[in-house]
């Protein structure tokens, strides 16, 4: 796959608008692989987070990333466990602001998962 497909380029730039493009290429089955289970979910992202990192993205960045994807799997998913239920929830009554603060949220809870923190 060349860079050009890729939300993230190899300099660290970040490309908000091919976040949803990245998502809509996983597998269905993949798909229902990350969201099944709340610790699986957690995981996953936290290890994008981690090689997001290595290329140089800051917190505000990944910050940024995860407001996208958010809303892409608020819009497009629907909630396969009591964790993603409640995120949606909070997700919906959010303003952008708030959606803002929890996506920053959500990255530093990936990246606790990383270093071995609950």
């Amino acid at each position: 796959m060349t860079e050009r497909n890729h939300a993230v380029l190899k300099d660290g730039e970040l490309q908000n608008g091919k976040i949803e493009d990245t998502i809509e290429r996983l597998s269905s089955k993949k798909k229902d692989e990350i969201l099944a289970d709340f610790e699986q979910f957690r995981s996953y992202l936290s290890k994008r987070i981690k090689m997001a990192e290595a290329i140089g993205l800051n917190e505000e960045q990944l910050a940024v990333a995860a407001q996208k994807v958010a809303q892409y799997l608020a819009e497009h998913e629907e909630p396969r466990n009591a964790e993603e239920q409640l995120l949606q929830q909070l997700w919906k009554v959010g303003d952008e602001q708030e959606r803002h603060i929890l996506a920053h949220m959500l990255v530093r809870l990936a990246q606790n998962k990383e270093a071995g923190t609950h």
